[in-house]
């Protein structure tokens, strides 16, 4: 990130790109961007420059160029979806939105006609660089996703470059896009992350509930009326002995029944920060009549969607290394390499699961029927629960298939978890409102694994080995080393 010492500035960029649909070795074509330099104090910045004072940080608010006149655009058609005005496409601001969950939503929303803004800092990126990951997919610069984006369908999806935990960047967003909803993805979301030092757990904790307040400051402050659709993780709830609920539970003690938010047991700083989250906009609708939707998410598979899958550049990213890789993921990577599939412990941590295709439904439901002025609403969003154990079977049995020899390993488990334990989550609300689920199939495993297969001289075998132990957290800032 660039420190400058003027406050305020207006530059022109011009960046190489090849117009989606044309061979890679033609000509490419260089297309202008005009961006509006406005300062932000960045609360990532230690992150970025240790060892030095930083000076204040630049934010590019950024709307994507218009594209070359010599590709065609095909507007795909889109339902407009307003609460107040059905003449009106309902305007959705996608925080994150340069992210794996936030990347495919924002494409989404806009092929069903919505108006989309993605908003985002780009510290996902940079945490790549700093850790020495990367994604298993290519994927491109958002500036020239959106311009794929645009010369495909002929939609524009608007751009803001900053940070929601700097408020002054966020008061200009929202009142220069003024959002009907907001959906709000742009946090840290890997608990091995922020189990890797002090350092990054401060971070996590503070990028995320911060950043959370912020942006219900923000709707109170510039739009009321605006409807906030959060992800939260399952993880809130742990691994309780009795059915997890979503989110309320009524209980009966000493003769009295009350209906109250349903207990939370954190296993990292990560998922602390997420039940803090969930607290502060608990108290936000009661207080101040926010109308909100937590989504508390189970773990995601998959990177296809529709709207991913029409162009190279358009690629959602896919992580395998021990912080940032979900486990399907994961393993169906270590199964392309033939590294054998890594379970921790004994393998019986289950969790329920879902495909990116209906993280992506399941928002765009949450949006299409929001909630009610004070109300918080939580739903688990999910489609099926595995074991670890039942994941790296699936995983086996359809890597035999394409004649790979498939092996799986114990490993000692980094995190501080039950290994097995009793697990049954209620999930019944996003599919009460429509949501139709891609439940995992032998076909979606075969594409996962042939995926993965494709892009297997991009996998860094050394990423593989989890090298985060919840454990030995200390105080002295940390890389994370190559196994």
């Amino acid at each position: 990130m660039a420190h400058l010492m003027s406050t305020s500035c207006s530059i022109k960029i011009s960046s190489s790109y090849r117009p989606c649909g044309q061979p890679l070795s033609q000509d490419r074509t260089v297309l202008p961007n005009s961006f509006t330099i406005k300062t932000s104090k960045s609360p990532f910045k230690r992150l970025v420059s240790k060892g030095h004072r930083a000076g204040r940080s630049c934010v590019v608010l950024a709307t994507a160029a218009s594209v070359s006149k010599e590709v065609s655009a095909n507007p795909r058609s889109g339902s407009d979806r307003s609460p107040n005005d059905s003449s009106k496409p309902q305007r959705v601001m996608v925080i994150g939105g340069d992210g794996y969950c936030g990347w495919a939503t924002a494409l989404h929303l806009s092929n069903k006609g919505y108006e989309v803004a993605i908003v985002d800092s780009l510290v996902r990126r940079l945490f790549d660089h700093q850790l020495g990951l990367g994604s298993l997919t290519p994927i491109s610069s958002i500036h020239n996703r959106l311009r794929c984006w645009k010369a495909i369908t002929g939609k524009t999806i608007e751009l803001y470059i900053g940070d929601i935990c700097d408020f002054e960047f966020l008061s200009e967003t929202f009142n220069s896009f003024e959002p009907d909803a907001v959906v709000h993805f742009g946090e840290q979301r890997s608990a091995p992350y922020s189990m890797i030092d002090r350092s990054r757990a401060v971070f996590t904790q503070k990028n995320n509930v911060i950043g959370t307040l912020n942006v219900l400051f923000a709707i109170k402050e510039f739009r009321e009326e605006c409807h906030l659709v959060k992800l939260g993780t399952m993880g809130e709830y742990g691994t309780p002995n009795i059915d997890i609920e979503e989110g309320y539970i009524t209980i009966s003690h000493n003769g009295r029944t009350d209906t109250l938010p349903y207990p939370k047991q954190a296993s990292s700083f990560y998922h602390l920060s997420k039940v803090h989250d969930s607290n502060n906009i608990a108290f936000t609708c009661k207080a101040w009549g926010i109308r909100a939707t937590d989504l508390n998410q189970g773990v995601v598979y998959g990177v296809k969607t529709d709207e991913t899958s029409m162009h190279e550049q358009l690629y959602n990213r896919l992580d395998y290394d021990g912080v940032f890789g979900t486990a399907l993921n994961r393993f169906c990577v270590q199964a392309a390499v033939g590294h054998p599939l890594t379970v921790y412990g004994k393998g019986g941590q289950t969790r329920g699961y879902l495909d990116i295709r209906d993280t992506v439904q399941c928002v765009e439901l949450a949006i299409a029927n929001p909630a009610k002025p004070g109300e918080f609403r939580v739903f688990n969003q999910f489609t099926e629960q595995f074991s670890v154990n039942e994941l790296a079977a699936l995983v086996t049995k359809a890597g035999q298939k394409l004649g790979l020899d498939v092996q799986t390993i114990s490993v000692p488990n980094p995190r501080v978890e039950a290994e097995e334990h009793y697990y049954n989550a209620k999930h019944t609300k996003l599919i009460e409102l429509g949501l139709k689920p891609h439940l995992l199939s032998d076909s979606l495993l075969d594409s996962l694994l042939n995926f993965a297969i494709e892009f297997k001289d991009r996998i860094d075998t050394k990423q593989i080995m989890p090298s985060v132990s919840w454990k030995k957290i200390g105080v002295k800032p940390q890389t994370v080393p190559a196994n």
